[in-house]
């Protein structure tokens, strides 16, 4: 029943508004001021993944099919969505929470997001995302290249994983200053207690594996996924073609319910509505993350935090790209802003 992708999502969008992941920051830390907090967080979260994948496909639950590595596609399409996201200020689950928290930017980028990835795999862009994928190395995997059990892989991610939380941890032994809670138990934790990257981690690793073996109940034999669902959400919406409704349709919608519910139980909804720039910026950055994301098969949920999962190439690839965009979209906006910030008037800067 497509019903589980919306329950999925509902408890997806909840913890990533709470738990605050957004692959953006984690990118763009990482770039500029050398803070591998967050991407170490991401590490964790990949090697949670694939644990329980690849112990899906052992069971027979799941089936993990190999496909070519589109290494063109996947440059190309990584770079676009990583300097993209950092223009619409999230990335793909980012904006989906965002939007769902009442930042208004937000919703401009999403609302492009989906727009552009429905041009580049349903519309008259089509042809392009198929002619740039279609340049491939048959050998998609690193298990497939090399011969060795996929189980020696998740055992290094496994240990470096283990590694980065317990540094991570140890770095960050003093308690932040906070304010004396007002609620307890099971309330406190959820709606109003900081959640730990790396638990969150933990969490949506565990949710996306479980994701998997639902959304292949229904025929849809593919895991978490975010730029081909908005694609079809937006098709249905044009066309009325209920075809389009699948498991990952559901997915999208259960994201921004559930994150709505979770900043209105945190307290934290409220519409904020950001200046023009802001919001011409949101809207390149969401039309972006829309062609990047079809070009490179993925934004950073279905290549960043699935396909890397599975060690394909796509995956590993198009997250090394869109750091880099990341990184210099990153430094070229923070340059504008201080070139900005410069050319104004002493009295106008004042406060």
């Amino acid at each position: 029943m497509i019903i589980t992708g919306l329950i999925v999502g509902l408890a997806l969008g909840f913890v990533l508004q709470r738990g605050r992941f957004c692959v953006t920051g984690a990118f763009r830390d990482l770039t500029l001021t050398g803070n591998t907090r967050w991407f170490s967080a991401l590490i964790v979260l990949i090697a949670v993944h694939s644990i329980g994948l690849f112990g899906l496909n052992a069971l027979g639950v799941i089936t993990l099919e190999a496909s070519p590595f589109p290494w063109l596609a996947t440059i190309i399409g990584g770079l676009i969505f990583g300097f993209a996201m950092v223009l619409a200020g999230g990335c793909a689950t980012g904006t989906y929470y965002r939007a769902g928290e009442g930042l208004v930017g937000s919703w401009f980028a999403l609302i492009f997001y989906a727009l552009t990835s429905a041009v580049m795999k349903l519309g008259p862009g089509a042809s392009v995302t198929e002619g740039l994928r279609s340049i491939t190395v048959e050998s998609g995997t690193l298990q497939a290249s090399t011969g060795l059990s996929p189980w020696v892989f998740v055992a290094i991610l496994s240990a470096i994983a283990v590694w980065v939380a317990v540094h991570h941890n140890r770095k960050n032994t003093t308690p932040l200053a906070t304010l004396p809670p007002l609620k307890k138990g099971l309330a406190h934790l959820l709606t109003e207690k900081r959640w730990n990257p790396f638990a969150t981690a933990v969490v949506i690793g565990i949710i996306a594996t479980i994701a998997w073996p639902l959304s292949a109940a229904t025929g849809r034999n593919s895991g978490l996924g975010i730029t081909t669902p908005s694609a079809n959400l937006t098709g249905y919406l044009a066309t009325g073609d209920a075809s389009l409704v699948d498991w990952g349709v559901m997915l999208v919608i259960g994201i921004l319910v559930g994150s709505f519910i979770a900043a209105k139980a945190s307290g934290e909804f409220r519409i904020r509505v950001p200046d023009q720039g802001t919001v011409v910026k949101s809207i390149f950055g969401g039309v972006g993350m829309g062609v990047g994301a079809a070009i490179a098969g993925g934004c950073t949920v279905g290549n960043a935090m699935v396909s890397t999962a599975q060690f394909e190439y796509q995956g590993w690839v198009a997250t090394f790209f869109m750091i880099v965009g990341a990184g210099v979209a990153a430094k070229f906006t923070i340059k504008s802003g201080a070139r900005s910030a410069a050319a104004q008037p002493a009295e106008s800067r004042s406060v």
